[in-house]
């Protein structure tokens, strides 16, 4: 894994459930990366706009705002920077062959549950890269 690559970049991650939430945050954080993990789609929203994150992992059902509905509110924020940083949606509800309809609605790229730990670094730099 090139964890080196995750050291001083800024992780949002938006996830409604308390495990995945913390084994997420503690994972990323161990590979260097500046973690700020929120359980909902308006804590999401304020993190997003108050930490400048590098990319955002967002879950897809959430309860409140969803993964689809945080992206559209993302990318309404203009001229802002955080408008356009990469998202990553995660759901357990799609598979990789769902995934094409998850980009087309604007998402950077997608990780269906359950993932790898070297695909979702992989993934992450992937989308950094791009």
């Amino acid at each position: 894994m090139s964890s080196a690559r995750l050291t001083n970049l800024t992780v949002v991650v938006v996830e409604d459930h308390d495990d995945a939430r913390r084994y997420l945050g503690a994972f990323l954080d161990r590979l260097g990366a500046n973690v700020v993990a929120v359980r909902n789609g308006f804590e999401g929203l304020e993190a997003i706009k108050n930490s400048q994150p590098n990319v955002v992992l967002s879950d897809i059902a959430m309860p409140g705002m969803d993964g689809f509905e945080l992206l559209r509110e993302i990318r309404a924020l203009g001229a802002a920077p955080a408008a356009r940083v990469p998202v990553v949606a995660m759901s357990a509800f799609f598979t990789d062959a769902d995934c094409e309809g998850v980009l087309d609605a604007g998402f950077t790229a997608c990780l269906p549950k359950p993932f790898s730990p070297e695909r979702l670094v992989e993934t992450i730099l992937t989308v950094l890269n791009n």
